[in-house]
């Protein structure tokens, strides 16, 4: 049986590893979750009983904001830093790098993978005889 919490089909994985694809669980959190339901770590998935599962799902659902609610929280975040123009959201909104790295050079995936010289990327021509 697979087990469904807050809207996720978790993988046949130890709890420890398939509850982190839940969006906003990481490695830290999903320790802390298993220790407070008393569910050993290393317990796959699908050997979890009805109980476990009910207890992981309440846990997660109840105590933490996850999937849905946390993406949608943060997706208001940035529009708030947006709208009132602070440079963070300025940098959002212009697709550039937020958190201070360099753009002169690097930051290629952000930036597009435009070359801005002439000559860079070219191959060389055939020489003529």
């Amino acid at each position: 049986m697979a087990a469904r919490i807050a809207g996720v089909t978790l993988p046949n994985k130890p709890i420890r590893i398939a509850l982190r694809y839940i969006y906003g669980i990481g490695p830290t959190l999903a320790e802390r979750i298993l220790a407070e339901a008393k569910v050993n770590p290393q317990t796959r998935t699908n050997d979890l009983s009805d109980t476990d599962v009910n207890k992981l799902r309440e846990l997660v659902e109840k105590g933490h904001k996850v999937e849905g609610d946390l993406r949608r929280d943060i997706l208001m975040n940035i529009k708030r830093l947006k709208e009132i123009n602070s440079h963070r959201g300025m940098r959002h909104a212009r697709n550039l790098p937020v958190r201070g790295q360099r753009t002169k050079t690097n930051s290629r995936t952000t930036r597009g993978n435009v070359r801005r010289t002439m000559g860079s990327g070219r191959k060389p021509s055939a020489e003529k005889t």
